[in-house]
């Protein structure tokens, strides 16, 4: 089965089928506790008959004692049956998460196209929790089954109507209760959708905060969050009227099963059919049997939400690569990279066309004169997208070829966007670096000018960082971003506007850096400064989506009018 057409229901039989041992074991030890469970109301019945009724003392402390043994066996299996329970849960759940984050850090991507980091998050813990849940349900479902089928059986001894009262309409009520779930499951799906959507629009909001008291955007913000909120508390409403719904038409019908059990077995015994110790038995075991029947009503909602959850995770799992994956003929990259970099006829969104050849150890400058060409020069290079035809190559092999986790660590494009995470300021820098403390780390620190802000923080390189940064301004984190970048000493480097956020001076220190830390090993800077620019070999200008334009930065800046627009205006 390819994983685009994977179903909700594979996902369901994954998580199981990972989690039966423990569920083997729980279901065992709960169909112990609930056999347990019904013979006790025929325990008291034969103590009544041969100790009360009979007035055997002897016999009344005998079948106490096995009562009493009943009761310890009762403790046990309960507490062992459930502890596997909860541990083929958990573990379940924790199992799914794993495979979606490996699913979403896949080198290949895809998976979080069109969905907020938010929704992802609660994909990832609610709906995992949901289908986990499942393994305890079905445990539950067994125990309930077995109540049922010791409680029918032990009513047939005691009467034949009765037996048969217990087998014929249990059935009917479980398909009555089958059917009564398919609205919840239904209304569920859509109440983790619509949560799933407010929790991602609160986290990018959040995210944004301090652009959006910048701009004085707040009410518009909070405008938005209202609507998509609401959208979701109207959602759970309805989730909420669907279980209470079904829960209590299942409870009216339970009640009513039982009512009638409880008046055929009294009219049989009013009728001298079955004894006082019987009558109790039988009464008893009704009152028993509002258990199981109960626990089919809580098994219906778990499987309709684990349902509705398991679509959820299989539309994630299942999501389509954003790059062809090709692994019978993925090629290794070689242990010595030279860097040459080539695009021949490469189109790709707004590129054309386009040709370039990059040498090893060259560093290139690339202005592109409409923001979308860089993007989807990006997207290329870093392999986030295969082109529409034409290729890119390193070292004459096509990317497409190339293994994309050795690839990536070979040809790094960093993002202007880049997100820090939380932990110290050096974890950050050293995140993919060979060594924490090593001399990349140390040159990529001081070519960007972290340096600078290492000496501003209490605690320097051990100065905590909270997630994405945001306890840094927008300048240091650029800085920190672009260490990260340096530290990682890879062959070829793709920088996409590392110093937007900076001041003149520290943008001309970190130019000089880069060129110096960068020096014999290729590296490719999209941008418009004019001092990153400065310290290339030579610049390429993209308009309309081809090569218009090489040369030195000064010569640009003399003959082509459109690169002087885009670097000087």
């Amino acid at each position: 089965m390819r994983e685009a057409d994977l179903p909700g229901r594979h996902v369901l039989w994954r998580a199981v089928r990972g989690q039966r041992r423990d569920v083997a074991l729980g279901a065992v030890l709960s169909m112990g506790h609930q056999t347990g469970e019904a013979l006790v109301p025929v325990l008291i019945g034969v103590a009544i008959d041969q100790g009360v009724v009979d007035g055997d003392a002897a016999a009344l402390l005998l079948w106490l004692g096995v009562l009493a043994v009943v009761y310890v066996g009762l403790s046990f299996s309960f507490r062992f049956g459930a502890r596997a329970g909860e541990r083929a849960s958990v573990t379940a759940a924790h199992h799914l998460r794993t495979e979606l984050i490996d699913r979403l850090l896949a080198p290949e991507g895809g998976a979080d196209e069109g969905r907020l980091p938010g929704e992802l998050a609660n994909v990832a813990t609610e709906d995992a929790r949901r289908v986990g849940a499942v393994t305890m349900a079905l445990i539950v479902g067994v125990a309930a089954t077995t109540g049922l089928a010791v409680g029918a059986v032990v009513l047939l001894r005691v009467s034949l109507p009765l037996g048969l009262l217990v087998l014929l309409g249990t059935p009917l009520l479980l398909w009555l209760v089958h059917l009564l779930s398919k609205p919840l499951e239904r209304r569920s799906e859509t109440e983790q959708e619509r949560a799933a959507r407010a929790s991602g629009v609160a986290a990018d909001l959040v995210a944004g905060l301090r652009v959006l008291k910048g701009i004085g955007a707040e009410q518009a913000a909070v405008a938005r969050y209202r609507r998509v909120s609401r959208d979701s508390l109207t959602a759970t409403l309805r989730a909420a009227r669907a279980e209470a719904w079904q829960s209590g038409v299942v409870t009216m019908l339970t009640g009513s099963f039982l009512a009638l059990v409880v008046l055929v077995g009294g009219r049989l015994a009013a009728r001298g059919d079955i004894g006082l110790g019987e009558l109790v038995t039988s009464v008893a075991l009704a009152l028993f049997l509002i258990g199981p029947l109960s626990e089919f009503s809580w098994v219906n909602a778990e499987l309709a939400q684990g349902r509705a959850s398991a679509a959820r995770i299989a539309e994630v799992l299942g999501a389509e690569h954003a790059v062809a994956h090709k692994p019978a003929t993925t090629g290794t990259v070689p242990r010595r990279v030279e860097g040459r970099l080539r695009l021949r006829g490469l189109s790709y969104g707004s590129l054309r066309d386009l040709d370039l050849d990059i040498a090893p150890g060259e560093s290139v400058g690339v202005v592109a004169t409409d923001p979308a060409d860089a993007t989807a020069l990006l997207r290329c290079l870093g392999r986030h997208a295969d082109p529409d035809s034409g290729a890119v190559e390193l070292d004459g092999t096509e990317l497409a070829a190339l293994d994309l986790a050795e690839l990536r660590a070979a040809l790094l494009v960093a993002e202007h966007d880049a997100d820090l995470f939380e932990g110290t300021l050096l974890d950050n820098v050293a995140a993919a670096a060979r060594s924490r403390t090593g001399a990349p780390v140390t040159a990529a620190i001081a070519a960007s000018g972290t340096d600078e802000v290492v000496r501003t923080l209490p605690d320097g390189l051990d100065s905590a960082v909270t997630a994405r940064g945001h306890s840094l301004s927008g300048g240091q984190r650029q800085r920190v971003a672009l260490a990260r970048a340096l530290a990682v000493d890879a062959p070829v480097l793709v920088l996409h506007e590392p110093a937007t956020a900076v001041d003149a001076v520290t943008e001309a220190r970190i130019a000089a850096g880069v060129r110096d830390v960068r020096e014999g090993r290729t590296t490719v800077v999209v941008t418009t400064s004019p001092a990153l620019l400065a310290v290339t070999d030579r610049v390429v200008v993209l308009d309309g989506g081809q090569v218009t334009a090489t040369g030195t930065h000064e010569q640009l800046v003399h003959d082509n009018a459109a690169y002087r627009t885009a670097v000087l205006a």
